[in-house]
């Protein structure tokens, strides 16, 4: 049997990314006052930011419907694939808790040990890695357990720094982590952070100037471990993330495996002026 691979849209890989390494989506929404929509039909990503700065109440945003799931799952089953099915990290999203859902309802109709849902435990740049990981194994011919496999080790050498403007996003929504005694006094500064099952602060700098050094200086760490792939994210960030880009080529000696905008999901959580960086080795993927 082939497999297919299925992941949200939280991981923000570049459209061209997905279709050329047959991945399927599932998409989360945002609510802005009474509009809800799917983040997946939201092209425009500026329109959003620019009303998020102006905002007094944030968006908020919902897991996929059990529904949404099935839809995605369904056709893959009923032509033969079984299904690898790689989300947005469960402490800050019930995402994954909905995929097993999912796959428990078709268990009952049959489809049972055709579905296997991990937590990637990561999210943005570090999801979409994983998931290209798991479709690179399933395009060579893995089975069910060699791709789940593979997307676990790849996993486990997978790093992602970012660095936001401000932790009052996260703070508003609920998402701050372990980031949680940086407040108060340390909406002030520029808090570099991870993602390990939950958000988690690396240190703290004054300057913006300072974070895009410690992002480069990360960057050179992660080549000397021996990461030869890369990836540079940002939010409304696009003459930094140029800048990131370009000494990102100067350390790793090629170019990044994507660049993207981080979209709604988690830009209502973290806000807009967000750069991230992330990377393992090259051959996870390609």
């Amino acid at each position: 049997m082939a497999v297919s691979v299925v992941t949200d849209t939280t991981g923000y890989l570049p459209a061209s990314d997905v279709a050329a390494r047959d991945i399927h989506l599932v998409s989360l929404y945002v609510k802005f006052g009474d509009t809800l929509e799917r983040e997946s039909e939201m092209p425009d990503f500026t329109a959003f930011y620019e009303r998020l700065r102006a905002a007094k109440d944030l968006p908020t945003t919902s897991q996929p419907s059990i529904g949404d799931f099935l839809a995605v799952y369904e056709p893959l089953l009923e032509r033969g694939d079984d299904i690898v099915s790689v989300h947005l990290s469960g402490s800050i999203s019930g995402t994954v808790d909905g995929a097993r859902q999912a796959a428990a309802q078709l268990a009952e109709r049959g489809y049972g040990g055709r579905i296997e849902v991990l937590d990637s435990q990561t999210a943005a740049g570090g999801l979409g890695l994983i998931a290209a990981a798991a479709a690179k194994r399933a395009r060579e011919g893995g089975g069910l357990n060699e791709v789940l496999e593979y997307a676990r080790q790849a996993r486990a050498e997978l790093k992602i720094w970012f660095a936001v403007d401000t932790l009052e996003y996260l703070r508003r929504g609920g998402r701050v982590g372990a980031a949680q005694a940086w407040l108060g006094g340390a909406l002030k500064i520029k808090p570099i952070l991870t993602l390990e099952a939950e958000i988690t602060p690396i240190e703290r700098v004054r300057t913006s100037g300072k974070a895009f050094d410690r992002m480069v200086q990360y960057m050179e760490s992660r080549r000397e471990d021996g990461a030869d792939g890369w990836v540079v994210q940002h939010i409304q960030a696009h003459e930094t993330a140029d800048r990131l880009i370009e000494r990102g080529h100067e350390i790793f000696g090629c170019d990044p495996l994507f660049v993207s905008e981080v979209g709604p999901v988690i830009g209502a959580h973290v806000g807009p002026g967000l750069l991230g960086v992330g990377g393992f080795a090259r051959r996870w993927v390609s």
